[in-house]
């Protein structure tokens, strides 16, 4: 059970890494973004291209693929998420969607629609309480609580993040002050994209890398921010760890409902807390 719950925490800190942004990106501008999942299938392909050149150094890939995304989520956001800002929640689910189809054929074109695997980059175990654990699970465990508090210090602490947190609360009364609140949304975009791309990266190992890797994280990932709250950084990161316990749990028992589950509990929390959009 212990070694279910390891997995289910490491599933949580991925979602975290990955919701995060999408929590910000939806609490802020109020756009549904489903090329956020295309930049996460990205990091995983980048740094399935980029291990080669640095010889097989996992940190250095790491790095190079969270900075490689960021031209690539300028370009998403200059050209596409830019033009959505203030307009029907539908047209940015068409036009985030289109992004995401050209994206996913582009990613099948350069490198196949082959699955590829990729082994675990420590390759080395722990015991912890009599139970053996990979020790790559507890770096990404204590990596989504690092970039938790990372974040909660970026947004109390620093003028860009106050910035987007009173603009999470009421944007128009911040433009009033003259603030350009655009500006200060791509860079949430952008942030939030690099930790998209660094959860394609940190699960590759996990699981095998496919062009539609990033749909079904991101249905899981809508679903983490709608139970934690538009752009709450504490209930994101609760949320994420406990629906990744409760698809670990679930997956132990009755497999092909572990994904289901997750949405059966969101519907529970929306029946007695709706959002408000």
């Amino acid at each position: 059970m212990l070694n279910t719950i390891a997995y289910g925490l490491t599933i949580g800190g991925i979602l975290y890494i990955i919701s995060i942004g999408l929590s910000l990106t939806f609490g802020t501008m109020r756009i549904v973004n489903f090329a956020h999942g295309l930049i996460y299938t990205i990091g995983a392909y980048l740094l399935i291209t980029t291990l080669p050149i640095f010889r097989e150094n996992f940190i250095i890939g790491a790095l190079f693929t969270v900075l490689a995304v960021i031209p690539i989520s300028y370009v998403i956001e200059r050209f596409v998420i830019r033009k959505l800002y203030g307009v029907s929640i539908d047209y940015a689910i068409i036009a985030t969607y289109a992004v995401v189809l050209i994206g996913v054929d582009l990613i099948k074109w350069i490198w196949g629609a082959s699955p590829i695997p990729l082994s675990d980059p420590i390759g080395i175990d722990v015991t912890i309480f009599s139970v053996t654990l990979p020790m790559y699970r507890l770096i990404i465990i204590m990596l989504s609580i690092a970039i938790f508090i990372a974040l909660t210090i970026f947004f109390k602490k620093t003028m860009v993040g106050k910035i987007v947190v009173a603009a999470l609360e009421d944007k128009d009364a911040v433009r009033g002050l003259g603030i350009n609140v655009d500006k200060y949304f791509a860079y949430v975009f952008i942030i939030g994209s690099c930790l998209a791309a660094l959860g394609g990266v940190l699960y590759a190992p996990i699981t095998s890398v496919h062009p539609y890797m990033g749909m079904m994280v991101l249905l899981i990932s809508f679903a983490v921010v709608l139970v934690g709250g538009l752009g709450n950084l504490k209930g994101t990161f609760v949320s994420a760890f406990v629906l990744g316990l409760v698809m670990a749990i679930t997956g132990r028992f009755w497999g092909p409902a572990a994904e289901t589950m997750v949405f059966i509990v969101m519907g529970i929390i929306l029946i007695f807390k709706p959002i408000e959009v």
